[in-house]
């Protein structure tokens, strides 16, 4: 039953170097991930202090099906965002998931300031803390080559680190995860550079008993089947979400040069095919995942005359494509594949990045900001000047790159432009202009990230004569239902694979009764959680507005009335009673 499982919980405290574990049965009805992350957070935080107080906890959490069932890949992340100023979410695939399951810990809340940089060294036997200066300052590559040197555990271990740009408190620091995942939104790189903290090495060799195999064994091959050999999962292992740019280009729905286009004339030339045709080298998957969607193309460069050539491996995807493709400009994929690598190595968010840099743009096409700021120029097309200004907003030279590192909603705030400053909720938009459903729900979404909700979808399966009660019916609830499958760390792109019955039989192999209403209201707990703690930081969804860019051009469903959209946060506000 619920109340018999007990979450090992692991607690490491930076100030004076020091970790203990602790049991907690009472955490059993959060069940794990984003329900337990949060959970602890909620315990934990500090009201009236800012994101980069040491004393602010970060929570990384696992769910009771990680690396036990198929898609079941994903580690959540809780913290206090240095981007917004308030609830921080984040999630990230690759082999974390796996190391804290066989390390033994559901999960670990990481506070307090460590007094000189370091790495951190978590095994079943506890944590050991390492001197990390030697590696302050490096990129995330030259980073995690080192750590694979250095530390044990190949073939098992997860290793979890910033770059330059978190060390230096950009508010949209990401955090790498294993080279090719992240903790890509929010800020939570800059929380660690906070905490002086550059990486963690996860690694573990404890075994999970498993209750009823024969059950198991049934639900197990249900779920294999219904990824493989369905088209659940064709999109994301053929073309990956790359193969959005078209779909998205044809529909007017792809953000093009900051907006001012909802359609790119060369779409086809980076979009999903061209990446495949051109440059895929292979497909990797998480462990426990059979999909295989994460796309792996081959970047190469000329670095000086005769024929000197590097290449790199990055992974691509509709989002990078968008926010360092399209909104930019950028009409191949070696400037694209430019852009990305930037990004990677300096540890920045890449849609945070490419808003930035296309506000910038058209900032400076306004006289907003002059050359002198820039140190640049900055052309829709040309990624050369797009390049230099990643590297200053990390180095950070002068105090408008000191605002521009705080985020758009900074920069517009400090040199105008906030008409075209394509934020919502604080937060930058991600690559769907489809309509009404995408706009609310990605101001609303609890964590203000487009993976709240699929209010893309929505519009694409309702139109443009839609019902606006229907529309915000349906982004609560299914924000509800996706508070169950981000406890549980499923990856949302298998959330058609996993059906509620396939969740509760699952857990029930696990010896974890999930019957009747339990589902319905653990999703409805943690939303409420999460408002609770938004609410406490300051966020009131009166106080948001709806970029005037966004209105202006065309979307999907034809030209957009701020009025409307008035209409249904109105709407939405009414239906929570907040």
């Amino acid at each position: 039953m619920l109340g018999e499982r007990v979450l090992t919980i692991l607690n490491i405290d930076l100030d004076d170097l020091t970790w203990s574990s602790e049991a907690r049965a009472d955490l059993s009805e959060y069940l794990g991930g984003i329900g337990l992350a949060g959970k602890l957070f909620a315990e934990r935080w500090r009201p009236g202090s800012s994101p980069g107080d040491p004393g602010q906890p970060v929570v990384l959490a696992i769910g009771p099906l990680s690396t036990v069932f198929p898609l079941a890949t994903k580690t959540a992340a809780v913290f206090h965002s240095p981007l917004t100023g308030e609830w921080g979410e984040s999630y990230a695939g690759m082999r974390l998931a796996m190391a804290l399951r066989f390390a033994g810990y559901d999960a670990l809340v990481v506070s307090g300031r460590a007094p000189h940089p370091v790495y951190l060294v978590i095994t079943a036997d506890g944590v050991a803390f390492r001197d990390a200066r030697a590696l302050w300052g490096l990129s995330t590559e030259e980073s995690g080559r080192i750590l694979r040197e250095w530390e044990t555990g190949r073939g098992h271990r997860s290793i979890v680190r910033i770059g330059p740009a978190g060390e230096r408190g950009v508010a949209f620091a990401g955090v790498n995860v294993d080279t090719f995942r992240h903790f890509g939104r929010l800020g939570l790189g800059a929380v660690f550079g906070a905490k002086n903290l550059k990486a963690l090495v996860v690694h573990g060799n404890r075994c999970f008993p498993i209750p009823d195999r024969k059950a198991y064994r049934e639900v197990y091959d249900e779920v294999y089947a219904r990824a493989v050999d369905t088209d659940l999962m064709e999109k994301y292992h053929g073309l990956g979400t790359a193969g959005n740019v078209l779909v998205l280009n044809g529909l007017g729905a792809l953000p093009t040069r900051n907006l001012r286009q909802n359609r790119f004339e060369h779409a086809v030339d980076i979009s999903g095919e061209a990446f495949a045709e051109k440059t895929l080298l292979r497909k990797l998957a998480c462990p426990g995942c059979p999909v295989g969607c994460i796309h792996i193309g081959l970047y190469r460069r000329q670095f000086d005359a005769g024929y000197e050539f590097e290449s790199s491996t990055l992974a691509y995807d509709h989002e990078l494509i968008y926010a360092l493709g399209s909104l930019l400009g950028i009409s191949d994929t070696g400037g694209i594949y430019a852009l990305i690598e930037k990004t990677e190595l300096l540890g920045l968010d890449a849609i945070t990045s490419g808003a930035l840099l296309a506000w910038a743009t058209e900032a400076r096409e306004k006289g907003l900001i002059v050359g002198e700021q820039l140190g640049t120029r900055l052309t829709f097309g040309e990624p050369e000047g797009y390049l230099e200004v990643l590297d200053r907003i990390v180095t950070q030279p002068n105090d408008f790159y000191r605002t521009l590192a705080q985020g758009l909603e900074a920069a517009a705030e400090a040199f105008g432009g906030r008409e075209f400053a394509l934020t919502l909720g604080g937060h930058e938009m991600a690559g769907y202009h489809t309509g009404y459903g995408f706009l609310l729900g990605q101001a609303v979404g609890a964590r203000h990230s487009h993976l709240c909700n699929a209010g893309y979808a929505l519009d694409q399966k309702m139109g443009p004569d839609f019902d606006p009660d229907a529309l915000v019916d349906e982004l609560i609830a299914e924000e509800k239902w996706r508070q169950v499958l981000n406890s549980l760390c499923i990856c949302l792109f298998g959330r058609g694979v996993w059906t509620g019955d396939l969740v509760r039989r699952a857990l029930l192999c696990l010896g974890i009764d999930a019957e009747g209403e339990f589902l319905s209201e653990l999703g409805k707990r943690i939303f409420k959680l999460k408002n609770e703690v938004k609410r406490q930081m300051g966020f009131d969804y009166r106080w948001l507005r709806f970029p005037r860019r966004c209105l202006e051009t065309p979307s999907f469903q034809g030209q957009l009335d701020e009025e409307v959209l008035r209409d249904l946060l109105n709407r939405y506000i009414a239906r929570l009673g907040v």
